[in-house]
Protein backbone atom coordinates (compact mmCIF):
# COMPACT_ATOMS: atom_id res chain seq x y z
CA UNK A 1 0.00 0.00 0.00
CA UNK A 2 1.62 3.23 -0.94
CA UNK A 3 1.22 6.70 0.38
CA UNK A 4 -1.20 7.47 -2.31
CA UNK A 5 -3.25 4.89 -1.21
CA UNK A 6 -3.35 6.33 2.25
CA UNK A 7 -4.69 9.54 1.17
CA UNK A 8 -8.08 9.53 2.49
CA UNK A 9 -7.52 8.24 6.12
CA UNK A 10 -4.70 11.33 5.91
CA UNK A 11 -7.81 13.37 5.01
CA UNK A 12 -10.33 12.52 7.85
CA UNK A 13 -7.08 12.89 10.74
CA UNK A 14 -6.54 16.25 9.44
CA UNK A 15 -9.77 17.28 9.96
CA UNK A 16 -10.39 15.77 13.34
CA UNK A 17 -7.36 17.68 14.32
CA UNK A 18 -8.45 20.79 12.89
CA UNK A 19 -11.60 20.54 14.78
CA UNK A 20 -9.69 19.49 17.98
CA UNK A 21 -7.82 22.99 18.01
CA UNK A 22 -11.32 24.40 18.03
CA UNK A 23 -11.80 25.77 14.53
CA UNK A 24 -14.91 25.89 13.38
CA UNK A 25 -15.88 22.75 11.10
CA UNK A 26 -16.72 25.13 7.60
CA UNK A 27 -13.41 26.43 7.45
CA UNK A 28 -12.00 23.20 8.98
CA UNK A 29 -13.60 21.33 5.86
CA UNK A 30 -11.83 24.01 3.38
CA UNK A 31 -8.47 24.14 4.87
CA UNK A 32 -7.85 20.43 4.77
CA UNK A 33 -9.64 20.26 1.31
CA UNK A 34 -7.19 22.61 -0.29
CA UNK A 35 -3.94 21.45 1.84
CA UNK A 36 -4.61 17.98 0.60
CA UNK A 37 -5.49 19.25 -2.57
CA UNK A 38 -2.03 21.05 -2.84
CA UNK A 39 -0.32 17.72 -1.78
CA UNK A 40 -1.54 15.19 -4.41
CA UNK A 41 -0.85 17.59 -7.10
CA UNK A 42 2.41 17.94 -5.94
CA UNK A 43 2.71 14.36 -5.88
CA UNK A 44 0.86 14.54 -9.46
CA UNK A 45 -2.26 12.20 -8.37
CA UNK A 46 -4.18 15.12 -10.44
CA UNK A 47 -3.10 18.46 -11.73
CA UNK A 48 -4.12 21.56 -10.97
CA UNK A 49 -7.21 22.07 -13.17
CA UNK A 50 -9.01 19.51 -11.28
CA UNK A 51 -9.27 21.83 -8.40
CA UNK A 52 -10.76 23.90 -10.92
CA UNK A 53 -13.82 22.04 -10.33
CA UNK A 54 -14.52 23.89 -6.12
CA UNK A 55 -15.54 27.11 -7.80
CA UNK A 56 -17.53 25.21 -10.67
CA UNK A 57 -19.63 23.50 -7.74
CA UNK A 58 -20.46 26.30 -5.59
CA UNK A 59 -21.60 28.43 -8.35
CA UNK A 60 -23.61 25.45 -10.29
CA UNK A 61 -24.73 23.33 -7.31
CA UNK A 62 -24.59 25.25 -4.59
CA UNK A 63 -25.81 28.81 -4.83
CA UNK A 64 -28.37 27.68 -8.03
CA UNK A 65 -29.84 25.02 -5.84
CA UNK A 66 -33.18 26.13 -5.71
CA UNK A 67 -33.95 23.45 -3.30
CA UNK A 68 -31.07 24.99 -0.63
CA UNK A 69 -33.63 27.90 -0.81
CA UNK A 70 -36.09 26.15 1.16
CA UNK A 71 -34.18 26.65 4.36
CA UNK A 72 -34.35 30.22 4.96
CA UNK A 73 -37.58 30.50 4.26
CA UNK A 74 -38.61 27.77 6.57
CA UNK A 75 -36.33 28.77 9.04
CA UNK A 76 -37.83 32.04 9.07
CA UNK A 77 -41.30 30.39 9.24
CA UNK A 78 -40.61 28.76 12.38
CA UNK A 79 -39.08 31.72 13.70
CA UNK A 80 -41.95 34.38 12.99
CA UNK A 81 -44.21 31.62 14.54
CA UNK A 82 -42.30 30.88 18.00
CA UNK A 83 -41.17 34.54 18.75
CA UNK A 84 -44.39 35.64 18.36
CA UNK A 85 -46.08 33.43 20.95
CA UNK A 86 -47.93 31.18 18.97
CA UNK A 87 -46.09 28.58 20.47
CA UNK A 88 -47.05 29.51 24.00
CA UNK A 89 -50.22 29.28 23.16
CA UNK A 90 -49.78 25.85 21.94
CA UNK A 91 -47.93 24.95 25.28
CA UNK A 92 -50.83 26.29 27.75
CA UNK A 93 -53.44 24.71 25.58
CA UNK A 94 -52.51 21.75 25.66
CA UNK A 95 -51.23 21.57 29.07
CA UNK A 96 -54.86 22.51 30.08
CA UNK A 97 -55.98 19.60 28.29
CA UNK A 98 -53.96 16.87 29.69
CA UNK A 99 -52.97 18.04 32.73
CA UNK A 100 -55.35 16.64 35.51
CA UNK A 101 -53.84 12.89 34.17
CA UNK A 102 -50.41 11.67 35.53
CA UNK A 103 -48.21 12.99 33.33
CA UNK A 104 -50.49 14.80 31.40
CA UNK A 105 -47.53 17.29 31.50
CA UNK A 106 -45.17 15.08 29.90
CA UNK A 107 -47.62 14.19 27.21
CA UNK A 108 -48.38 17.86 26.25
CA UNK A 109 -44.68 18.53 26.18
CA UNK A 110 -44.68 15.56 23.33
CA UNK A 111 -47.08 16.37 21.29
CA UNK A 112 -46.32 20.08 21.16
CA UNK A 113 -42.95 18.94 20.44
CA UNK A 114 -44.02 17.14 17.90
CA UNK A 115 -46.27 19.94 16.35
CA UNK A 116 -43.49 22.85 17.31
CA UNK A 117 -40.85 20.75 15.69
CA UNK A 118 -42.62 21.43 11.83
CA UNK A 119 -43.00 25.09 13.31
CA UNK A 120 -39.69 26.22 14.47
CA UNK A 121 -37.66 24.11 12.94
CA UNK A 122 -34.73 24.10 14.95
CA UNK A 123 -33.46 22.19 18.14
CA UNK A 124 -32.39 25.45 20.09
CA UNK A 125 -35.66 27.64 19.52
CA UNK A 126 -37.88 24.84 20.67
CA UNK A 127 -36.28 23.31 23.16
CA UNK A 128 -35.79 27.11 24.86
CA UNK A 129 -39.86 27.93 24.22
CA UNK A 130 -41.07 24.86 25.88
CA UNK A 131 -38.56 24.91 29.02
CA UNK A 132 -39.32 28.36 29.34
CA UNK A 133 -43.16 27.73 29.88
CA UNK A 134 -43.37 24.52 30.88
CA UNK A 135 -40.73 24.09 32.97
CA UNK A 136 -42.20 26.17 36.00
CA UNK A 137 -45.30 24.54 35.92
CA UNK A 138 -43.24 21.13 35.94
CA UNK A 139 -41.45 22.42 39.24
CA UNK A 140 -44.49 24.05 40.90
CA UNK A 141 -46.21 21.02 41.10
CA UNK A 142 -42.92 18.20 41.92
CA UNK A 143 -42.76 16.54 38.81
CA UNK A 144 -38.90 14.67 38.79
CA UNK A 145 -36.68 17.07 37.54
CA UNK A 146 -34.67 14.28 35.31
CA UNK A 147 -37.95 13.18 34.05
CA UNK A 148 -38.91 16.91 33.27
CA UNK A 149 -35.22 17.86 32.01
CA UNK A 150 -35.51 14.52 29.94
CA UNK A 151 -38.63 14.89 28.08
CA UNK A 152 -37.93 18.44 27.43
CA UNK A 153 -34.81 17.93 25.72
CA UNK A 154 -35.92 14.77 23.89
CA UNK A 155 -39.21 16.81 22.72
CA UNK A 156 -37.11 19.55 21.73
CA UNK A 157 -34.95 17.41 19.23
CA UNK A 158 -38.05 15.75 17.53
CA UNK A 159 -37.73 18.73 15.38
CA UNK A 160 -34.95 16.39 13.40
CA UNK A 161 -37.57 13.98 12.04
CA UNK A 162 -40.94 15.73 11.64
CA UNK A 163 -41.42 17.41 8.27
CA UNK A 164 -40.33 20.09 7.37
CA UNK A 165 -37.39 19.92 9.07
CA UNK A 166 -34.25 21.32 7.90
CA UNK A 167 -32.53 17.58 8.22
CA UNK A 168 -34.48 16.13 5.48
CA UNK A 169 -34.44 19.09 3.32
CA UNK A 170 -30.37 18.77 3.96
CA UNK A 171 -30.53 14.64 3.08
CA UNK A 172 -32.61 15.13 -0.04
CA UNK A 173 -30.13 17.76 -1.38
CA UNK A 174 -27.44 15.42 -0.72
CA UNK A 175 -28.97 11.80 -1.56
CA UNK A 176 -30.80 13.26 -4.90
CA UNK A 177 -34.16 12.60 -3.92
CA UNK A 178 -37.36 14.44 -3.77
CA UNK A 179 -37.81 16.18 -0.68
CA UNK A 180 -41.64 15.24 -0.91
CA UNK A 181 -40.57 11.44 -0.53
CA UNK A 182 -38.69 12.16 2.33
CA UNK A 183 -41.14 13.79 3.94
CA UNK A 184 -43.39 10.44 3.57
CA UNK A 185 -41.24 8.48 4.34
CA UNK A 186 -39.99 10.61 7.83
CA UNK A 187 -43.92 10.06 8.66
CA UNK A 188 -44.01 6.40 10.29
CA UNK A 189 -41.05 7.18 12.56
CA UNK A 190 -41.97 10.36 13.45
CA UNK A 191 -45.40 9.10 14.82
CA UNK A 192 -43.77 5.96 16.19
CA UNK A 193 -41.35 7.73 17.94
CA UNK A 194 -43.98 9.78 19.87
CA UNK A 195 -46.08 6.64 20.66
CA UNK A 196 -42.37 5.22 21.84
CA UNK A 197 -42.19 8.88 24.25
CA UNK A 198 -45.82 8.60 25.23
CA UNK A 199 -45.65 5.09 26.67
CA UNK A 200 -42.21 5.89 28.62
CA UNK A 201 -44.74 8.13 30.58
CA UNK A 202 -47.56 6.02 30.49
CA UNK A 203 -45.06 3.32 31.96
CA UNK A 204 -43.11 5.72 34.57
CA UNK A 205 -47.07 7.31 35.81
CA UNK A 206 -47.88 3.28 36.62
CA UNK A 207 -44.60 2.44 38.37
CA UNK A 208 -43.55 5.92 39.65
CA UNK A 209 -46.79 8.09 39.88
CA UNK A 210 -44.99 10.78 42.42
CA UNK A 211 -42.80 10.91 39.16
CA UNK A 212 -45.41 12.86 37.24
CA UNK A 213 -48.02 13.96 39.40
CA UNK A 214 -51.78 15.66 37.79
CA UNK A 215 -51.99 19.38 37.49
CA UNK A 216 -55.29 20.83 38.13
CA UNK A 217 -57.17 23.24 35.27
CA UNK A 218 -57.72 26.43 35.83
CA UNK A 219 -60.13 27.03 32.53
CA UNK A 220 -63.27 24.91 31.92
CA UNK A 221 -66.04 24.41 29.86
CA UNK A 222 -66.17 26.57 26.72
CA UNK A 223 -63.31 29.26 27.87
CA UNK A 224 -61.17 25.74 27.87
CA UNK A 225 -62.51 25.10 24.27
CA UNK A 226 -62.03 28.37 22.80
CA UNK A 227 -58.28 28.31 24.60
CA UNK A 228 -57.58 25.13 23.18
CA UNK A 229 -59.04 25.54 19.85
CA UNK A 230 -56.45 29.05 19.32
CA UNK A 231 -53.85 27.57 20.77
CA UNK A 232 -53.87 24.81 18.43
CA UNK A 233 -55.52 25.15 15.26
CA UNK A 234 -53.63 28.26 13.64
CA UNK A 235 -50.33 26.56 13.25
CA UNK A 236 -51.60 23.33 13.23
CA UNK A 237 -53.35 24.20 9.97
CA UNK A 238 -50.62 26.05 8.51
CA UNK A 239 -48.13 23.00 9.00
CA UNK A 240 -50.03 20.67 7.41
CA UNK A 241 -51.61 22.87 4.51
CA UNK A 242 -47.86 23.85 3.81
CA UNK A 243 -46.49 19.76 3.81
CA UNK A 244 -49.79 18.86 1.96
CA UNK A 245 -48.88 20.65 -0.87
CA UNK A 246 -45.23 19.71 -1.03
CA UNK A 247 -46.62 16.10 -0.67
CA UNK A 248 -49.02 16.34 -3.38
CA UNK A 249 -46.98 17.70 -5.78
CA UNK A 250 -48.66 20.97 -5.56
CA UNK A 251 -45.69 22.85 -5.01
CA UNK A 252 -41.78 22.82 -4.66
CA UNK A 253 -40.36 22.86 -1.19
CA UNK A 254 -39.43 26.51 -1.87
CA UNK A 255 -42.59 27.77 -2.76
CA UNK A 256 -44.01 25.82 0.09
CA UNK A 257 -41.99 27.66 1.85
CA UNK A 258 -42.69 30.72 0.47
CA UNK A 259 -46.42 30.19 1.37
CA UNK A 260 -45.48 28.98 4.66
CA UNK A 261 -43.72 32.53 5.33
CA UNK A 262 -46.79 34.70 4.40
CA UNK A 263 -49.11 32.48 6.70
CA UNK A 264 -47.04 32.73 9.34
CA UNK A 265 -46.43 36.54 9.20
CA UNK A 266 -50.12 37.07 8.91
CA UNK A 267 -50.89 35.06 12.33
CA UNK A 268 -48.51 36.91 13.92
CA UNK A 269 -49.83 40.09 12.90
CA UNK A 270 -53.70 38.46 14.32
CA UNK A 271 -52.20 37.71 17.29
CA UNK A 272 -50.07 40.99 17.90
CA UNK A 273 -51.00 43.77 16.04
CA UNK A 274 -54.08 46.21 17.45
CA UNK A 275 -56.56 45.45 14.69
CA UNK A 276 -59.26 47.65 13.69
CA UNK A 277 -62.66 46.14 12.56
CA UNK A 278 -61.31 46.91 9.18
CA UNK A 279 -58.12 44.82 9.83
CA UNK A 280 -60.27 42.22 10.79
CA UNK A 281 -62.86 42.24 7.53
CA UNK A 282 -59.58 42.26 5.48
CA UNK A 283 -58.22 39.40 7.45
CA UNK A 284 -61.54 37.62 7.14
CA UNK A 285 -61.82 38.27 3.07
CA UNK A 286 -57.85 36.55 2.77
CA UNK A 287 -58.72 33.95 4.85
CA UNK A 288 -62.25 33.00 2.81
CA UNK A 289 -60.49 33.72 -0.62
CA UNK A 290 -57.69 31.79 -0.16
CA UNK A 291 -59.87 28.57 0.60
CA UNK A 292 -62.14 29.67 -2.35
CA UNK A 293 -59.10 29.63 -4.35
CA UNK A 294 -57.67 26.24 -3.51
CA UNK A 295 -61.29 24.48 -4.05
CA UNK A 296 -61.61 26.92 -7.97
CA UNK A 297 -57.79 25.81 -8.74
CA UNK A 298 -58.23 22.50 -7.99
CA UNK A 299 -61.62 22.71 -10.40
CA UNK A 300 -60.20 24.78 -12.76
CA UNK A 301 -56.86 26.52 -11.99
CA UNK A 302 -57.01 29.48 -14.66
CA UNK A 303 -60.91 30.06 -14.65
CA UNK A 304 -61.78 33.83 -13.65
CA UNK A 305 -62.68 32.92 -10.52
CA UNK A 306 -59.50 32.01 -9.38
CA UNK A 307 -57.86 34.77 -10.79
CA UNK A 308 -60.28 37.20 -8.19
CA UNK A 309 -59.59 34.81 -5.25
CA UNK A 310 -55.79 35.25 -5.83
CA UNK A 311 -56.18 38.99 -6.18
CA UNK A 312 -58.52 39.16 -3.09
CA UNK A 313 -56.04 36.90 -1.03
CA UNK A 314 -52.71 38.77 -2.55
CA UNK A 315 -54.37 42.33 -1.44
CA UNK A 316 -55.45 40.49 2.01
CA UNK A 317 -51.43 39.83 2.80
CA UNK A 318 -50.12 42.86 1.55
CA UNK A 319 -52.29 45.02 4.02
CA UNK A 320 -51.89 42.81 6.87
CA UNK A 321 -48.20 43.12 6.42
CA UNK A 322 -48.79 47.18 6.28
CA UNK A 323 -50.53 46.99 9.73
CA UNK A 324 -47.21 44.23 10.66
CA UNK A 325 -44.87 46.97 10.13
CA UNK A 326 -46.62 50.15 11.63
CA UNK A 327 -46.52 48.28 14.65
CA UNK A 328 -43.21 48.74 16.37
CA UNK A 329 -43.21 45.72 18.85
CA UNK A 330 -44.17 43.57 15.84
CA UNK A 331 -41.47 45.36 13.79
CA UNK A 332 -38.90 44.33 15.97
CA UNK A 333 -39.67 40.96 16.26
CA UNK A 334 -39.73 40.20 12.67
CA UNK A 335 -36.25 41.78 12.64
CA UNK A 336 -35.36 39.42 15.21
CA UNK A 337 -36.59 36.33 13.31
CA UNK A 338 -34.71 38.14 10.36
CA UNK A 339 -31.37 38.14 12.47
CA UNK A 340 -32.23 33.85 13.06
CA UNK A 341 -32.54 33.04 10.26
CA UNK A 342 -29.74 34.80 8.76
CA UNK A 343 -27.42 32.98 10.67
CA UNK A 344 -28.47 29.56 10.19
CA UNK A 345 -28.32 30.20 6.31
CA UNK A 346 -24.85 31.48 6.88
CA UNK A 347 -24.01 28.75 8.90
CA UNK A 348 -25.06 26.19 6.05
CA UNK A 349 -23.82 28.17 3.41
CA UNK A 350 -20.09 28.29 4.65
CA UNK A 351 -20.38 24.50 5.75
CA UNK A 352 -21.67 23.81 1.82
CA UNK A 353 -18.37 25.79 0.26
CA UNK A 354 -16.36 23.87 3.21
CA UNK A 355 -17.86 20.69 2.57
CA UNK A 356 -17.50 20.98 -1.18
CA UNK A 357 -13.48 21.56 -1.06
CA UNK A 358 -12.96 18.31 0.88
CA UNK A 359 -14.95 16.25 -0.77
CA UNK A 360 -13.84 17.32 -4.25
CA UNK A 361 -9.95 16.41 -3.49
CA UNK A 362 -11.43 13.64 -1.45
CA UNK A 363 -12.88 11.97 -4.78
CA UNK A 364 -9.48 13.08 -6.32
CA UNK A 365 -7.69 10.72 -4.34
CA UNK A 366 -10.43 7.87 -4.90
CA UNK A 367 -11.45 8.52 -1.42
CA UNK A 368 -14.89 7.46 -2.91
CA UNK A 369 -13.60 4.25 -3.74
CA UNK A 370 -12.07 3.63 -0.39
CA UNK A 371 -14.98 3.96 1.68
CA UNK A 372 -16.87 1.52 -1.25
CA UNK A 373 -14.29 -0.96 -0.58
CA UNK A 374 -14.25 -0.40 2.93
CA UNK A 375 -17.89 -0.51 3.81
CA UNK A 376 -19.05 -3.18 1.22
CA UNK A 377 -16.64 -5.60 2.60
CA UNK A 378 -18.26 -5.53 6.28
CA UNK A 379 -19.09 -8.80 7.69
CA UNK A 380 -22.63 -9.57 7.85
CA UNK A 381 -23.47 -7.94 4.74
CA UNK A 382 -26.37 -5.50 4.73
CA UNK A 383 -27.14 -5.47 8.71
CA UNK A 384 -23.86 -5.36 8.90
CA UNK A 385 -23.41 -2.05 7.11
CA UNK A 386 -26.28 -0.44 8.58
CA UNK A 387 -25.42 -1.43 12.46
CA UNK A 388 -21.78 0.15 11.54
CA UNK A 389 -22.95 3.09 9.68
CA UNK A 390 -25.11 3.64 12.68
CA UNK A 391 -22.64 2.91 15.49
CA UNK A 392 -20.54 5.48 13.41
CA UNK A 393 -22.57 8.14 13.06
CA UNK A 394 -23.79 7.97 16.65
CA UNK A 395 -20.68 8.61 17.51
CA UNK A 396 -19.74 11.08 15.16
CA UNK A 397 -22.36 12.93 16.34
CA UNK A 398 -20.67 13.33 20.10
CA UNK A 399 -18.63 16.17 18.18
CA UNK A 400 -20.58 17.47 14.83
CA UNK A 401 -23.83 18.35 14.62
CA UNK A 402 -26.52 17.36 11.72
CA UNK A 403 -25.36 19.63 8.67
CA UNK A 404 -21.88 18.91 9.39
CA UNK A 405 -21.99 15.12 9.29
CA UNK A 406 -25.03 15.42 6.21
CA UNK A 407 -22.17 17.18 4.11
CA UNK A 408 -19.32 15.18 5.03
CA UNK A 409 -20.78 11.61 5.12
CA UNK A 410 -23.62 10.99 3.61
CA UNK A 411 -22.47 11.50 0.22
CA UNK A 412 -19.67 9.23 0.57
CA UNK A 413 -21.79 6.66 1.95
CA UNK A 414 -24.97 7.46 -0.43
CA UNK A 415 -23.29 5.22 -3.49
CA UNK A 416 -22.95 2.32 -0.96
CA UNK A 417 -26.10 2.45 0.29
CA UNK A 418 -27.83 2.33 -2.98
CA UNK A 419 -26.10 -0.62 -3.73
CA UNK A 420 -26.23 -2.44 -0.91
CA UNK A 421 -30.04 -1.46 -0.10
CA UNK A 422 -31.76 -1.87 -3.33
CA UNK A 423 -32.34 -5.38 -3.08
CA UNK A 424 -33.64 -5.03 0.13
CA UNK A 425 -36.29 -2.10 -0.15
CA UNK A 426 -35.78 -1.46 -3.98
CA UNK A 427 -34.09 1.13 -5.71
CA UNK A 428 -36.32 3.67 -5.44
CA UNK A 429 -37.37 3.67 -1.31
CA UNK A 430 -33.41 2.84 -0.49
CA UNK A 431 -31.94 6.16 -0.03
CA UNK A 432 -35.30 7.35 1.66
CA UNK A 433 -34.78 4.40 4.05
CA UNK A 434 -31.18 5.28 4.77
CA UNK A 435 -31.87 8.92 4.81
CA UNK A 436 -34.45 8.62 7.51
CA UNK A 437 -32.34 6.53 9.75
CA UNK A 438 -29.97 8.71 9.43
CA UNK A 439 -31.88 11.46 10.24
CA UNK A 440 -33.27 9.17 13.53
CA UNK A 441 -29.79 8.79 14.11
CA UNK A 442 -28.71 12.28 14.38
CA UNK A 443 -31.58 13.08 17.02
CA UNK A 444 -29.12 11.49 19.66
CA UNK A 445 -26.46 14.16 18.44
CA UNK A 446 -28.45 16.62 20.61
CA UNK A 447 -29.07 14.52 23.67
CA UNK A 448 -26.56 12.57 24.82
CA UNK A 449 -23.43 13.62 27.09
CA UNK A 450 -20.95 15.20 27.40
CA UNK A 451 -21.93 17.50 24.38
CA UNK A 452 -25.27 17.17 23.83
CA UNK A 453 -26.15 20.77 22.38
CA UNK A 454 -29.93 20.46 23.37
CA UNK A 455 -28.73 19.84 27.10
CA UNK A 456 -26.95 23.23 27.01
CA UNK A 457 -29.75 25.10 25.66
CA UNK A 458 -31.71 23.68 28.90
CA UNK A 459 -28.90 24.32 30.81
CA UNK A 460 -29.67 27.86 29.98
CA UNK A 461 -32.88 28.11 30.87
CA UNK A 462 -33.30 26.29 33.88
CA UNK A 463 -33.04 27.20 37.19
CA UNK A 464 -29.64 27.03 39.02
CA UNK A 465 -31.26 25.34 42.05
CA UNK A 466 -31.65 22.19 39.50
CA UNK A 467 -28.26 20.44 39.46
CA UNK A 468 -26.79 20.47 35.75
CA UNK A 469 -26.04 16.18 36.56
CA UNK A 470 -30.16 16.23 37.00
CA UNK A 471 -30.04 17.07 32.94
CA UNK A 472 -27.75 14.56 32.29
CA UNK A 473 -29.17 12.09 33.73
CA UNK A 474 -32.73 12.58 32.82
CA UNK A 475 -31.45 12.97 28.93
CA UNK A 476 -30.28 9.10 28.96
CA UNK A 477 -33.52 7.34 29.06
CA UNK A 478 -34.76 8.99 26.27
CA UNK A 479 -30.94 8.75 24.32
CA UNK A 480 -32.01 4.76 24.66
CA UNK A 481 -35.36 5.72 23.32
CA UNK A 482 -33.84 6.67 20.16
CA UNK A 483 -31.59 4.14 19.89
CA UNK A 484 -34.64 1.93 19.73
CA UNK A 485 -36.45 3.95 17.19
CA UNK A 486 -33.32 3.34 14.90
CA UNK A 487 -33.30 -0.33 16.08
CA UNK A 488 -37.06 -0.15 15.11
CA UNK A 489 -36.38 1.63 11.49
CA UNK A 490 -33.28 -0.83 10.27
CA UNK A 491 -35.76 -4.27 11.77
CA UNK A 492 -38.87 -2.67 9.65
CA UNK A 493 -38.04 -0.77 6.57
CA UNK A 494 -41.91 -0.71 6.14
CA UNK A 495 -42.14 2.12 8.69
CA UNK A 496 -40.20 4.33 5.95
CA UNK A 497 -41.39 2.74 2.75
CA UNK A 498 -44.58 2.70 3.67
CA UNK A 499 -46.23 5.85 2.67
CA UNK A 500 -43.95 6.09 -0.45
CA UNK A 501 -45.45 5.34 -3.78
CA UNK A 502 -45.48 1.89 -4.31
CA UNK A 503 -47.08 1.89 -7.77
CA UNK A 504 -44.57 -1.18 -10.28
CA UNK A 505 -42.12 0.10 -11.79
CA UNK A 506 -40.01 -0.93 -14.28
CA UNK A 507 -36.11 -1.16 -13.69
CA UNK A 508 -33.98 0.96 -16.49
CA UNK A 509 -31.14 -1.36 -16.44
CA UNK A 510 -33.70 -4.24 -17.47
CA UNK A 511 -34.56 -2.55 -20.83
CA UNK A 512 -33.00 -4.20 -23.87
CA UNK A 513 -32.35 -2.06 -27.12
CA UNK A 514 -31.62 -4.52 -30.27
CA UNK A 515 -30.61 -2.99 -33.24
CA UNK A 516 -31.99 -4.37 -36.62
CA UNK A 517 -28.83 -6.27 -38.63
CA UNK A 518 -27.04 -3.63 -40.88
CA UNK A 519 -27.80 -4.50 -44.17
CA UNK A 520 -31.72 -4.03 -43.26
CA UNK A 521 -31.92 -0.70 -43.09
CA UNK A 522 -35.37 -0.40 -43.19
CA UNK A 523 -36.32 -2.16 -40.41
CA UNK A 524 -37.14 -0.16 -36.85
CA UNK A 525 -35.13 -1.05 -33.79
CA UNK A 526 -36.92 -3.36 -31.10
CA UNK A 527 -37.68 -2.35 -28.07
CA UNK A 528 -37.87 -4.78 -24.87
CA UNK A 529 -39.62 -4.42 -21.67
CA UNK A 530 -39.91 -6.64 -19.33
CA UNK A 531 -43.02 -6.97 -17.09
CA UNK A 532 -43.05 -4.17 -13.84
CA UNK A 533 -41.47 -5.02 -10.92
CA UNK A 534 -42.44 -3.47 -7.51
Amino acid sequence: MTLLDLMPVFMFAGLVVFMLFGYPVSFSLGAVGLFFGFISIELGYFDFNFLQAIPGRVFGSIISNELLLAIPFFTFMGAILEKCGLAEDMLESMGQLFGPIRGGLGYSTIIVGFILGAITGTVAAQVIAMAMITMPVMIRYKYNMRYATGVLAASGTITQLVPPSLVLIVLADQLGRSVGDMYLGAWGPSLLQIVLFAGYTFLLSIFKPEHVPPVPRTLHGWPLFVKSMWGIIPSAVLIFLVLGTIMMGLATPTEAGAMGTIGALILAVVRNAPLSTFDRYAFGAGVVAALAGVAIGMVAFKSPAFKVAFTVMFASVIWMCWRAWQDQALRQLIIQALQATMRITAMVAFILVGATCFSITFQGVDGNLWVEHLMSNLPGGVWGFLVVVNLFVFFLAFFLDFFEIAFIIVPMLAPVAQKLLAPVVGADAALIWFGVMLCVNMQTSFMHPPFGFALFYLRSVTPKEIPSSDIYWGSIPWVILQLIMVALVIAFPVSVTYFLDNTPKVDPSQIRIELAPAEDDAAPPVFSTPPPTN
